[in-house]
């Protein structure tokens, strides 16, 4: 189908109704907390000046977090946070268990290794044996299961059960608030990093990758307790295969709105078809544009950040990292996409901060995507 193909924007009125649960205080304490761990350095705000000029923009920032802790993304933000809180309620020995597309796991793993605890991690089926070996090299028990990721969420809850071990999921649900709350409070250390680095120069646009949408609600959030009344417009970006934030924008009836089946797409950090709740009680209060996207967006974003223009910065930018610089070269770049920059709100007075989420955390995958174009797709550049 033609839409498959293409870049699908849903707008609406961001009720402003915001929790109050990610600001600049709990920023400050959370960053506190992350300033002791041995490695911890702000992650590089990289400034693309000749790209931002080619495009028509008048800035444009991205945040590299392949630099963070050596784990080649943000993730171990969350998890190390989270396991920190946890441990302080509930001290004694517990074995942790989560489920994951690679990234988030492999946070868990390490930030729980780093406490002398155990882990286990359970990973889709489709995940690439690079991330699963990633996991185990930080002495986690993992395996890939045959299910999609929202089903192997809810085996790693059954094993929780079973077993006795601590689950830390980055989604909630009913009755699971705590948790995933501190996984997105160790976020924000993230963007308080970013509005730092980028000092006077305010953004004015925002682009965030929602897989459960645990990331995207904790930098929405701190931007709108830090900036108030002057916050930037926040974007929010999902795979076509796996746009439940989307499809939820859409419904516009006060619904969480899932997406089920295969889950497919490159961009498998974002291929979650359940939104976490609190994330949509969040974006729902300040997020007014939603974007679907096809994979060929996330690879252009790819090539574009791997190789720079004009002396800018390289960036490695893995699928889902790079899924947010795709959509602004595209949006900036294609005359043909002259209605949806208008939509956006983005122009050549646009200060735009993207967050490169990942590094190649799929070594072989990046390969594939940058110096072949192959990658098994069913929504290809037009």
């Amino acid at each position: 189908m033609e839409s498959e193909r293409e870049i699908q924007l849903v707008r609406r009125t961001a009720d402003g109704e915001i929790p109050p649960l990610f600001g600049p205080a709990v920023a400050e304490e959370v960053r506190a907390f992350h300033r002791s761990l041995p490695g911890y350095a702000p992650t590089p705000l990289v400034e693309l000046r000749a790209l931002a000029a080619r495009l028509g923009l008048g800035a444009l920032y991205v945040k590299d977090e392949s630099k963070r802790f050596g784990l080649n993304a943000f993730k171990g933000l969350g998890g190390s946070w989270c396991l920190h809180r946890y441990l302080a309620e509930h001290p004694g020995k517990h074995t942790f268990v989560t489920a994951t597309d690679g990234n988030h796991g492999r946070g868990i793993a390490w930030s729980a290794a780093r406490l002398g605890m155990d882990s286990v991690v359970y990973m889709p089926k489709g995940s690439a044996s690079e991330r699963l070996e990633n996991i185990r090299a930080l002495g986690a028990r993992a395996e890939i299961t045959p299910w999609n990721y929202d089903d192997t969420v809810r085996y790693a809850s059954r094993q929780a059960e079973e077993h006795g071990w601590v689950l830390v999921q980055d989604t909630s649900w009913e009755g699971y608030e705590q948790v995933p709350t501190w996984i997105m409070e160790g976020y924000t250390t993230l963007m308080l990093e970013a509005v730092e680095q980028m000092g006077a120069d305010r953004p004015t646009h925002v682009l965030l990758q929602a897989g459960v949408g645990s990331m995207a609600g904790a930098a929405a959030g701190f931007l709108a307790g830090y900036y108030g009344a002057d916050r930037p417009a926040i974007i929010v970006a999902e795979p076509h295969a796996a746009n439940c934030f989307f499809q939820t924008a859409a419904a516009r009836d006060g619904r969480l709105h899932g997406v089920g089946g295969e889950l497919r797409s490159i961009m498998a950090g974002l291929a979650c078809g359940e939104p976490c709740g609190l994330a949509w009680q969040v974006l729902a209060g300040c997020a007014e544009s939603f974007l679907s996207l096809p994979d060929w967006v996330a690879a252009k974003g790819m090539r574009v950040l791997g190789n720079p223009v004009d002396g800018d910065p390289r960036i490695i930018s893995g699928e889902s990292g790079a899924a947010t610089v795709g959509v602004v070269a595209e949006v900036m770049g294609n005359p043909a996409r002259a209605r949806l920059r208008e939509q956006l709100g983005l122009d050549e007075n646009s200060r735009v901060l993207c967050i490169s989420t990942e590094g190649d955390t799929d070594r072989e995958n990046y390969r594939r995507i940058v110096w072949d174009g192959a990658y098994p797709s069913l929504t290809k550049n037009p």
